[in-house]
């Protein structure tokens, strides 16, 4: 079913199967490799190398933001994460704030991870069904379907361990699609080279300013720092990983086996964009003037490579919707059962527990199917995409909560909400009446409530409250440092 599962003596259960010490006993580097997968997405798959056709790679920062946040992580929040024991990221937010906080940032987190699944679902099916014979609603039907069975069949630890034969399909693929790119261009990948220089479709063209309308250098750095904060450290489908090996020396290794996986990878992706890009300027007519830029990486698949090759990126691609919508599935029925259903009735026995998760686990995937069966008939990207920017707005304001929790001892309950609403106000309004780019939204949101918060707990006052392992100042084994 995926969810971590514990009884009153804290025995684990994992899927109704018995596992080791507090049901931890995956190893680091596949529980790295797991968060890896999580992360990445099909959209991810597809969108890099189109975005790297069109533009250069500028956005290849976006990937030295990520290297960025992971000591963060390592020495400030995986410690509390671990020392508490908790099975969500949101159970921290009660113990160091109050009930309301906790549901804040759990229903946060199941709204967008609904989204983000639609699209997941969708995206990928549209574009391989652009390109190809493939029926749209059948490609959509059967990833969410066998994301289903084995998130519900296998558990938390069958999810890390097809995360990590999914990896290895994501990057064969990849290795594959560029082999076979290369080798369509006269001249190889000395004429890779030369033409990606001539065109300046590599770092020839990089923006050092400060101009916050602009994917800048210090923009596009900046602001996916902030935004992968988020995704590192409030959001429970990467912060489940963590707590799935035996101690925190091994928490923090698979950390650092995603974080070094990152720059490697991402330049893969990359040069899979420039390699389609000088491809397609060296056989134009082999390129549908009318086709989408997202669809440019699919078309290569479908016309260029051979049958059994081809196969190989396109099982890629669905491998990582998988990888995916398997995280999401599970994180989203972990939150429930622990967030709600088990804080609301503490009583209630692990098996029904399993079952609800079970439950939760099939009826969200159907949904969230549906939704994605529902986008392909009325055709509403842009609809959509405005509806993921509302859901999204929560996102800085997530992240802030933890870091307001963790960095300082002053902030209490009534100041950290005002600062989490004040943030959702000032994001919809830069949104709407703002050209501020869209990278620095999640810096926005997370700075305003963030400052709010501390100022109104400042100004509120702190009710007595025993913060004993919930800050980085008051941690075991640590020693007190100066109040912030």
């Amino acid at each position: 079913m995926g969810v971590i599962l514990q009884d009153p003596n804290h025995t684990t259960i994992l899927a109704a199967q018995p596992t080791g010490r507090n049901g931890q006993r995956i190893p680091w580097w596949a529980a790295g490799l797991s968060i890896y997968a999580t992360v990445l997405s099909s959209i991810t798959y597809m969108a890099i190398p189109a975005k790297t056709f069109a533009t250069d790679w500028s956005y290849y920062f976006m990937a030295l933001a990520i290297v960025a946040v992971a000591p963060v992580v390592v020495w400030f929040y995986l410690p509390v994460f671990r020392q508490l024991d908790v099975t969500t990221a949101y159970e921290y937010l009660e113990k160091r704030f109050n009930l309301a906080i906790r549901w804040f940032g759990s229903v946060s987190f199941i709204l967008f991870q609904f989204g983000r699944m639609a699209i997941v679902l969708y995206l990928p099916a549209l574009a391989l069904a652009t390109v190809s014979s493939l029926d749209i609603y059948l490609c959509i039907v059967v990833m969410g379907v066998l994301c289903i069975l084995y998130t519900m069949l296998g558990g938390m630890e069958a999810v890390v361990w097809t995360d990590v034969a999914q990896t290895i399909v994501l990057l064969g693929g990849l290795f594959c699609a560029l082999a076979i790119c290369v080798a369509g261009i006269d001249g190889g990948f000395t004429q890779l080279w030369r033409t990606s220089h001539q065109e300046a479709k590599v770092f020839e063209n990089l923006d050092w300013s400060w101009d916050l309308t602009a994917a800048t250098v210090w923009v596009t750095l900046v602001g996916n720092f902030f935004a992968n904060l988020m995704q590192y450290t409030a959001s429970q489908d990467v912060v489940q990983r963590y707590i799935t090996t035996s101690d925190q020396r091994k928490a923090a290794r698979s950390v650092w086996t995603n974080a070094a996986m990152i720059l490697p990878s991402m330049a893969l992706f990359f040069t899979v964009g420039t390699a389609l890009f000088v491809f397609y300027k060296t056989h134009p007519d082999r390129l549908d003037p009318n086709l989408a830029t997202d669809g440019i990486f699919p078309l290569f698949i479908v016309r260029e490579m051979p049958a059994g090759l081809g196969g190989v990126v396109v099982a890629a691609i669905f491998a990582a919707a998988q990888s995916t919508l398997s995280g999401s599935l599970n994180s989203v029925a972990a939150c429930w059962v622990t967030d709600f259903h088990r804080r609301l009735k503490p009583g209630s026995s692990e098996a029904v527990n399993l079952r609800l998760a079970r439950g939760v686990t099939l009826l969200v995937g159907i949904a969230v199917t549906l939704i994605a069966c529902l986008l392909a008939r009325i055709n509403v990207i842009s609809l959509w995409d405005g509806f993921i920017s509302i859901l999204g707005l929560t996102g800085g304001a997530l992240a802030a909560l933890f870091a307001l929790g963790i960095f300082t001892r002053r902030a209490n309950s009534a100041g950290a909400m005002l600062g989490a609403l004040t943030s959702v106000a000032v994001l919809w309004y830069v949104q709407q009446y703002t050209t501020i780019h869209i990278f620095l939204y999640g810096a926005i949101g997370v700075a305003v409530c963030f400052a709010v918060g501390w100022g109104a707990s400042w100004l509120l006052g702190r009710a007595p409250q025993d913060l004993t392992g919930l800050t980085i100042y008051t941690m075991k084994g640590r020693r007190e440092r100066v109040r912030v």
